[in-house]
């Protein structure tokens, strides 16, 4: 990114903050370095002192929150379990607020997506935080439009992350902006990670989703469309399987899992899509038809919609960090 050289990184660091919200970030940037980038990274602390991880290991500082040179690149924010002790953090959040505005763009990785919005940089911003935490993040700021699913969301020139490893993902990514695809992959293949995983992407798996009705019948039905993703799954088949009218499964599937059994269904397929895209070198419209879409049309449309990639981009980005 231009107007910094060397693009310098601001780690802010805190007693309790997720160790691999500081070291995922910094791994990627350490190894794009070895790789032709060019990033200066710091890791500051209130008072420049060591601070201890939730993991119980400490971290070193190189300066204090005041101490941070003039002009930054990217300011990171990790975060911590009890989001609760980050937001009361004064030095923190200030931390926050006047080094975003000394920033080119300023980065969130979980649950720092809270001191973030305490300091009032999210306000009237979309942002993303661990999909746990999406709900007390939406109901203690409502001026923040939060998005639960995404691995990470870009609002100007903020950009906040999902869970602890989705950190390194957008990292990649902020490496792909700043010195190309290339350079990005180079970093991925190093660090054996995925190259790249769309922001849009879901944070997790429908098979590690709602997997805990209460409803028998419910738990009967996903396990059988997770079991056979291109089988028979319309509403009136899915409730002969468990002797209920359809309209009675819709109304206790969404209920119990927040979503149609429609949805249910393109979730999975779309799934076991991505899963046959990584793994082999069969056409788009054979993986198609092979988890129930019919069409490669059918299945690049329902791709744009839930991952925000076409199927073949998908696949691309995939390979890509395999050579």
């Amino acid at each position: 990114m231009a107007g910094v050289s060397p693009h310098l990184v601001v780690v802010l660091a805190f007693d309790g903050v997720q160790l691999l919200d500081v070291a995922g970030p910094v791994d990627v940037l350490t190894s794009a370095n070895e790789h032709g980038a060019d990033y200066r990274v710091i890791i500051a602390s209130a008072g420049g002192e060591p601070v201890t991880t939730s993991a119980g290991v400490r971290i070193a500082a190189d300066t204090t929150f005041a101490g941070v040179p003039e002009r930054i690149g990217t300011t990171l924010v990790p975060g911590r379990p009890d989001w609760q002790r980050a937001v009361t953090d004064e030095p923190l959040v200030e931390a926050v607020r006047t080094m975003a505005q000394r920033s080119q763009r300023v980065a969130s990785v979980c649950a720092g997506a809270f001191p973030l919005a305490e300091s009032g940089l999210l306000d009237g911003r979309r942002a993303a935080t661990h999909w746990q935490l999406a709900d007390d993040l939406s109901r203690r700021y409502p001026q923040v439009t939060v998005e639960p699913d995404p691995l990470f969301v870009r609002d100007g020139n903020i950009i906040s992350s999902a869970g602890v490893t989705a950190g390194i993902d957008l990292t990649v990514a902020l490496v792909e902006d700043d010195h190309g695809a290339d350079l990005a992959r180079a970093v991925a293949r190093q660090l054996v990670v995925f190259m790249a995983r769309p922001g849009g992407q879901s944070q997790f798996s429908a098979r590690l989703g709602p997997r805990n009705p209460h409803s028998e019948v419910v738990r009967h039905v996903m396990d059988a469309i997770v079991a056979d993703p291109a089988g028979p799954h319309k509403l009136p088949e899915l409730g002969a399987r468990v002797n209920m009218s359809g309209r009675h499964l819709a109304r206790l599937f969404t209920a119990e899992i927040g979503r149609t059994p429609a949805e249910y269904v393109d979730t999975v397929r779309v799934e076991a899509a991505r899963a046959l895209l990584e793994g082999g070198t069969d056409p788009v419209d054979l993986i198609a038809r092979r988890v129930g879409l019919g069409s490669a049309e059918t299945l690049r449309r329902l791709f744009l919609r839930t991952v925000s990639i076409t199927p073949t981009a998908y696949r691309a980005r995939f390979r890509t960090s395999q050579r």
